[in-house]
């Protein structure tokens, strides 16, 4: 056989693929010569950690929402409307791959970075994210001292901050206003949801309520919403001084703690 013979050809229809494949399961390839030695350049490479620590707790947050990790090439893709929250997780994990962008289909702009890395893409998988883990994703192997800024992480991926005020339309009186304060995580997943929901519980005695909708495709959306106190309460605990997160997001936050004169510990 020539140039090409395994083309169209699987472990399940030729012995032969079938055996190069089961001498390559499991095992993890690194190159002999460091990529800093390399000639080409070097657009990227891992610097942080793989061990569990804040900023890899928020690494994983940010991943199980707005990541993904590509089925069958061991790259990683994070997307996001934020093009500073792409910029945190490439700096966090110490790459220097370049943010790029594309417009999308409501007349916006989102961003993103994709690259290749075995090491990480599997020690992603050994905490519990998987390729296509939308609707399939459930607990993860969060280890509760990192559960903060885990959680940060779900928040500025896929969650959201709402802080209104509002005249009270009463006619006894003209200048009485009220102001609410709603914490959401988002998620297609229920199971990751319940289990986020029992972990804040559990934790930190916040509780929480699950809410279901529907997308335009008629899928199942979940959403954990907490109230003013509990939001209150969760935002002074997820946003510690100087901690890497979405600026646009803690403003918010920020904001209501200046309004309101509440003294952080």
């Amino acid at each position: 056989m020539g140039k090409g013979w395994a083309r169209g050809l699987t472990a399940a229809t030729d012995p032969r693929i079938a055996r190069a494949a089961a001498s390559h399961r499991g095992k993890q390839y690194i190159r002999r010569t460091p990529p800093e030695l390399c000639r080409w350049p070097v657009t990227g490479l891992t610097t942080l950690a793989l061990t569990w620590s804040d900023e890899m707790a928020y690494i994983v947050g940010l991943t199980a929402t707005d990541g993904c990790l590509v089925t069958g090439r061991r790259a990683i893709s994070f997307k996001s409307n934020d093009r500073q929250l792409v910029e945190t997780y490439l700096r966090l994990l110490g790459r220097l791959n370049s943010v790029k962008s594309h417009p999308t289909n409501r007349g916006g702009i989102a961003y993103y970075a994709q690259f290749h890395d075995s090491r990480l893409y599997e020690w992603f998988r050994s905490v519990g994210l998987t390729p296509r883990k939308s609707l399939t994703m459930g607990a993860l192997c969060v280890p509760d001292g990192f559960f903060l800024p885990f959680a940060r992480g779900l928040l500025d991926g896929d969650g959201s901050i709402i802080n209104k005020v509002y005249r009270a339309d009463t006619g006894g009186s003209s200048d009485y206003y009220w102001e609410y304060l709603i914490t959401s995580f988002n998620s297609a997943s229920s199971e990751h949801i319940q289990w986020l929901q029992a972990t804040l519980l559990r934790l930190f005695n916040l509780k929480g309520s699950v809410q279901m909708s529907r997308t335009t495709a008629g899928n199942p959306y979940f959403q954990l919403r907490y109230g003013k106190a509990a939001s209150s309460r969760m935002l002074s605990l997820l946003y510690p001084a100087g901690a890497p997160c979405l600026d646009r997001k803690r403003a918010i936050w920020d904001a209501y703690v200046s309004r309101h004169g509440i003294a952080l510990g």
